[in-house]
Order: C-alpha cells, then sequence, then structure tokens
C-alpha cells in the first residue's frame, strides 16, 4: 500500500439507511448527496482514487469527506458554520 493509510469507514446500518436516502432521495441538496455517495463508496472499501475517479471529484475531496464522517459520522457531512455575520434574505 502507498501513501498515507486512510481512516477506515465502517457503517451502522442505521447509518448505511440514511446515507442511502441522502444519496437517492431528489430533495438532498446536491453537495451533501455527494458527500453520502462519498463515505458509501468509502464504506465498501474503496481507495480514494477509485472513488474519486468513479464520482469524478477530487482525490482530496474524497479524502477530506472520508476524514470528516469517521470523526464526526453523518454530523461531519453537513456544511461547517462560516465565519462573520448571516446573510439576510
Amino acid at each position: 500500500m502507498r501513501g498515507r493509510p486512510k481512516a477506515e469507514c465502517v457503517l451502522s446500518e442505521a447509518e448505511r439507511e440514511q446515507l442511502m436516502t441522502l444519496a437517492m432521495r431528489r430533495k438532498t441538496v446536491e453537495a451533501l448527496a455527494l458527500r453520502a455517495r462519498i463515505a458509501l463508496s468509502c464504506a465498501e472499501g474503496m481507495d480514494n482514487k477509485s472513488v474519486a475517479t468513479n464520482l469524478r471529484v477530487t482525490q482530496q475531496t474524497v479524502s477530506k469527506w472520508r476524514s470528516r464522517f469517521v470523526t464526526n459520522r453523518l454530523d461531519g457531512l453537513l456544511d461547517a458554520p462560516r465565519p462573520g455575520a448571516p446573510t439576510e434574505r
């Protein structure tokens, strides 16, 4: 194996179901759906390069979301709050 070791991504059945729902539901924000697909692919044992190729994203993107998911589980796939004043709508 080359490079740094990847964080192992193991899902509970409940997490797998939630990720499948996020990845397939039409009303899910596209960015969140992509993150769910990344987490599902990583849980299948795919390496970052393969996941990146299959989902047409960079390896850095896969690495970021794999790491955030392993550390924070489903909450890690949500957007982090941005600094500064919130925009008014």
